[in-house]
């Protein structure tokens, strides 16, 4: 499957021209299927032994894996649907690390809409810079409140009261599992964009009409590096091999997390054209087979990372209402958890 930013191949040719016209610039795929199944796969299997059990299974990453293909494979779906949702996979940074002239990422904005006033203000829009930081912030603190719901199901199914409510509880719980290993799995695919420099550039398929003093090359090759380079080269061992270890840093900063990711993954934007202009990024080249598998390894450890951090953020999330934090429903501070979860009567 080829990049959809450039021109789209039949029967997608329709779909291409409605995009084309209301001005978009065009969804972007990021690994494919196979990339995206494996750092969902990897970053889940990489969870260390301090987060829930039912998450560190072997069908929970098999189902992590392949539900991170599910924004790709969701295109298509309409000509609103796509408009809103493609920005999402990418970040336009410019040769000065800023978004299209805006908000670099070390200063993002809270919300997405305080980043559209500002790229409003020099001329642009989030649906040409992209929004795929917001994607990784939101995603995460989805899977915070998620964990911290699990958490109070868990302890309420132990401590019920009755048979009845203690019935309910599991019932939740096992929802939420379910609930959870989808949002999750769905959220690992902008994690896995992430990973991919030609996903944090403005050069996103070929240098484009730039300033150009280095001779990169304007060939689409974002499909070709991003497609058929993984199929042709790379194995899941190969890049699990690669995967850094785990980064503990407590009670990271989600914001700071994903700006950090996110212009790691950009400073391997030069090197790739490089390698592209020096033959490396063609099948079998050694060098090439461990660039592209050092950046699917650093999807899967940032994916283990940021699930680990989420789980750690979330015994102070609050859940219910009124809202108590997960922590002390478990320390059994809250009373009875199913009045607290379940709602009405």
């Amino acid at each position: 499957m080829a990049d959809p930013r450039r021109p789209l191949p039949a029967p997608m040719l329709a779909v291409g021209a409605l995009l084309a016209a209301a001005g978009a610039a065009g969804p972007a795929l990021a690994w494919e299927d196979v990339g995206h199944r494996w750092i969902g796969t990897l970053g889940v299997q990489a969870l260390p032994p301090t987060l829930p059990a039912f998450l560190r299974t072997p069908e929970a990453a098999r189902d992590v894996g392949e539900w991170a293909r599910e924004p790709d494979r969701s295109r298509g779906s309409g000509r609103a649907h796509d408009q809103d949702r493609d920005p999402g996979h990418f970040a336009d940074l410019d040769d000065d690390g800023k978004l299209l002239g805006g908000p670099t990422l070390d200063h993002m904005p809270v919300t997405r809409a305080e980043y559209e006033k500002q790229l409003q203000a020099v001329g642009t829009d989030s649906w040409k810079a992209g929004y795929l930081y917001y994607n990784l912030v939101e995603g995460w603190q989805q899977l915070v409140k998620d964990f911290a719901y699990w958490r109070a199901d868990a302890y309420g199914e132990k401590a019920a009261t009755t048979s009845a409510r203690k019935a309910w509880l599991q019932q939740d719980r096992i929802r939420r599992e379910k609930q959870l290993i989808f949002d999750l799995g769905y959220w690992a695919h902008f994690v896995g964009d992430g990973s991919q420099p030609l996903h944090v550039t403005y050069h996103y398929n070929g240098w484009g009409p730039y300033p150009n003093p280095k001779g990169y090359t304007t060939e689409h090759i974002h499909g070709p590096f991003e497609g058929d380079f993984v199929n042709h080269n790379l194995t899941l061992e190969a890049v699990k091999a690669a995967m850094r270890p785990a980064a503990d840093c407590g009670a990271c900063d989600i914001a700071a997390m994903t700006g950090a990711y996110l212009t790691s993954t950009h400073q391997h934007l030069e090197p790739l054209y490089q390698m592209w202009k020096d033959g490396e990024l063609k099948d079998g080249d050694p060098k090439g087979r461990a660039f592209v598998a050092a950046r699917l390894a650093d999807g899967a450890a940032e994916l283990r990372d940021m699930v680990t951090t989420a789980w750690n953020a979330s015994g102070k999330m609050v859940v219910g209402y009124p809202g108590v934090a997960a922590a002390d429903v478990e320390a059994g501070k809250a009373g009875d958890a199913y009045d607290l979860l379940y709602g009405g009567h």
